[in-house]
């Protein structure tokens, strides 16, 4: 209980940190620190592993299955996300420097995996 306590605490504390980093930017017009990306991140992984803990604090074959198979979508989410961000960089639609394409795929890989893990948790 205390774990799904501690997650959700670290939840609200990084969605605090990144909406004030979207406010400062919003009110500087300015652009967005790439930082910004994994803390929304952080945030969705804090409240997916606080919904998770207690079906995870259990080592058995329902826990495997659903890392397996969140692994398995997340690799194919993955592979879309390169292709739309190589599309996006190729034809100008965005222009983006090395740093913030990093920040993003780290990000959305961070909230597909976790995210993947609680729909699966659902449907198994």
């Amino acid at each position: 209980m205390y774990f799904r306590i501690a997650y959700f605490i670290i939840g609200i504390l990084f969605s605090f940190i990144s909406g004030f980093m979207i406010f400062v930017s919003i009110r500087v017009n300015e652009a967005l620190p790439p930082q910004t990306f994994l803390f929304i991140s952080i945030t969705i992984m804090s409240f997916c592993l606080g919904y998770l803990y207690p079906q995870f604090k259990q080592k058995d074959e329902r826990m495997r299955l659903i890392c397996q198979k969140g692994m398995y979508v997340s690799y194919f989410a993955l592979l879309v996300y390169y292709i739309i961000l190589t599309v996006v960089i190729q034809f100008n639609f965005l222009t983006l420097t090395a740093l913030q394409v990093l920040n993003i795929l780290a990000a959305l890989t961070i909230i597909t995996v976790f995210l993947s893990w609680v729909v699966l948790s659902k449907i198994y």
